[in-house]
């Protein structure tokens, strides 16, 4: 998206007046509120942040409450898709073209403080406050500076001491028959590493309830973790919490740690936080399959319950090619497959992908408005036509619940640092107006994606229409994701796959990545079919993993990924995570099941130390029950 003053430069529209507004007189009158302002890349001179990170480091922006500045940048005010803090600072990826090590130096003496450097992607992760965002321009070498959006975590809530149901579901336990009597395991001699967001941070229950029900200490001594007050012979081994630092996490991380602990209580735990930006979760991984000699845990069996918004869906990013690092180290590694199915009618309707873009030859009247009120260029005749047939739709129907927020993440099949095509997204509210939007120069950050959010305020479900533009570049195939964990969206206009078109599989990133076992979820207390959350595959990829910051070549025939690979129990109980039924926590979602199937490897590598992950792959699928 350009300014109709400046043609070269690619800029959205100033929102400081605007907001300032907003914050004086409060929400307007309608249903819906006001229509958020929209990120902005600001005045010449913001050189190499994102058009976000631009917006915030405007005056009337960085001082505005947390949720007026989600507003304002389209975002999320809370949870997935929110922006990454650190108290008054914000997580930011800064990409140099060279020289990240030395970088770093020079990013602490713009006051920013360094989270972690990456030297094979030339990242470097910062916390940076609003109104020091600008100064990041100043320092040599530095190509682009992006947001770090929140991941999602995949549990969800439904309406020692403490043993999770799984253990009997996955006949792991020590009756008769069962794993642990039958082979004489328990996961001894065995390492399972665990990353989330924290081990022992919470100060809250995750369901907001009150108080966190319990804390790391008092788990260990009353049996459901391992540690040195533990009384159980063979686990008085505490966790190795190598990486402990988010300090606004729920503790998903210890309750995934009870879960592997229920299931192989003889098994060895250690901890490593996936929230301080993409290549640092990579980093972690690697650290936790590291010898122990080495500075790290050792690890053999390794599980995540974690998605970054922009994990490319069309190729390997940097997450999975650091689970296909320690899978050649001969490490299992596990992940969940997601809570972003929605279902409607029976039909899976939570993605919508086209083999290329179809220029309408047109815009919505909204779209157009809002060009020529804001004097930018849009390109806006440019747009995306959904449908399939030989009638034009230049727009996408959405319903979303009262008080649900809408997260969708657009991205197309482009490899990484090789970007032509320049696509945004908008979102037009039941008036027809934009009420939220996402817009960077993908060919100049390398990424071909864009997210947005948008937060239903009315008291009743609305419909909105999503609305591709096609800046510039060519027409390649794309893809929309709506990641809701759960629920939010109860309908969308285009439901069934046809033309072409294919409706519904939202695996996507390292949860899907070839050489992770990729886990969906089934309820404790059923057979018959998986959670109707449970994301479904398959993956398809068109081009290699990412490499540093070359660009990786197509693949010469698409690779098909059949996700997920298995799945395991979810909506067992916990001590403290993550919402009450009753007197019981219960930890539901398929951030559950895959701490459960990990247990299950830590068990088999007791019994053969030797056997390899596709090994234990194979073995866990072909010993496995079919279900729907």
């Amino acid at each position: 998206m350009q300014s109709g003053k400046s043609p070269c430069r690619r800029a959205w529209p100033a929102s400081i007046a605007a907001l300032a507004a907003l914050c004086a007189l409060g929400p307007a009158s309608g249903a819906l509120g006001p229509a958020p302002a929209l990120a902005a890349v600001g005045p010449p001179g913001d050189g190499a942040l994102s058009p976000r990170l631009a917006e915030l480091a405007e005056p009337a922006v960085r001082t505005a409450p947390p949720a007026k500045q989600a507003q304002a940048l389209s975002l999320a005010a809370e949870g997935p898709g929110s922006l990454v803090r650190d108290g008054n600072r914000v997580l930011v990826e800064v990409r140099f073209d060279g020289g990240a090590a030395t970088g770093a130096a020079d990013l602490r003496q713009a006051g920013a403080q360094v989270v972690n450097v990456s030297p094979e992607y030339q990242t470097v992760t910062v916390a940076a406050k609003p109104d020091e965002l600008r100064a990041l321009n100043g320092v040599p070498g530095v190509a682009g500076a992006r947001e770090v959006l929140k991941p999602i975590t995949y549990s969800t809530c439904p309406s020692g001491e403490v043993v999770s149901e799984g253990v009997q579901q996955l006949h792991a336990g020590d009756a008769t028959g069962e794993a642990r009597q039958a082979f004489g395991v328990d996961g001894s001699g065995v390492t399972v590493g665990v990353l989330s967001d924290s081990y022992n941070r919470a100060t809250e229950a995750a369901d907001e309830s009150g108080p966190v029900a319990t804390k790391a200490p008092k788990d260990v001594e009353n049996g459901d973790l391992p540690g040195v007050t533990n009384t159980c012979l063979g686990e008085t081994t505490a966790v190795n919490a190598l990486d402990d630092s988010d300090t606004e996490g729920e503790d998903e991380g210890r309750a995934m740690s009870q879960i592997v602990h229920d299931v192989a209580p003889g098994a060895n735990l250690a901890f490593a936080t996936a929230f301080s930006g993409e290549t640092a979760f990579a980093q972690n991984i690697e650290r936790l399959a590291r010898p122990v000699s080495e500075g790290g845990a050792g690890a053999k069996v390794i599980v995540d319950d974690v998605s970054y918004f922009d994990e490319p869906f069309f190729q390997e990013g940097p997450v999975a090619v650091a689970v296909s690092k320690v899978t050649e180290q001969g490490v299992a590694y596990f992940s969940s497959a997601g809570n972003n199915n929605l279902v409607n009618g029976g039909q899976d309707i939570a993605s919508w992908e086209a083999p290329q873009f179809r220029d309408a030859g047109s815009c919505p009247s909204g779209l157009t408005t809002f060009e020529a009120a804001e004097e930018i260029f849009l390109n806006a005749s440019h747009c995306m036509d959904f449908d399939p047939s030989s009638g034009i739709d230049t727009t996408f129907g959405i319903t979303v619940g009262a008080g649900q927020t809408l997260t969708a993440d657009l991205q197309w099949a482009e490899a990484w640092e090789a970007v032509n095509a320049d696509l945004d997204v908008f979102l037009l509210g039941p008036e027809g107006s934009v009420v939220a939007a996402g817009g960077e120069d993908n060919p100049a950050t390398g990424r071909p994606v864009e997210v947005l959010g948008w937060e239903n305020e009315s008291g009743s479900a609305a419909t909105v229409q999503l609305v591709i533009n096609r800046f510039g570049g060519g027409l390649p195939r794309l893809k929309v994701a709506l990641l809701e964990n759960g629920g939010g969206v109860s309908s969308t206009e285009y439901e069934a796959s046809a033309g072409g078109d294919v409706v519904g599989p939202t695996i996507f990133g390292h949860n899907g990545a070839e050489d992770a076992n990729s886990v969906g979820a089934i309820r404790y207390s059923a057979a018959a079919a998986p959670e109707s959350y449970s994301s479904r595959g398959p993956v398809t990829h068109y081009f290699g993993p990412v490499n540093g910051a070359a660009a990786a070549a197509p693949l010469e025939t698409p690779a098909v990924l059949s996700k997920p690979d298995l799945t395991a129990t979810d909506c067992g109980v916990t001590t403290f995570f993550a919402s009450k039924s009753g007197e019981k926590w219960r930890f539901c979602g398929t951030s559950a099941a895959a701490p459960h199937a990990a247990g299950v490897a830590a068990l088999m590598l007791q019994r053969d130390p030797a056997a390899t992950p596709s090994q234990i792959r194979s073995a866990l699928v072909e010993s496995a029950n079919a279900i729907g």
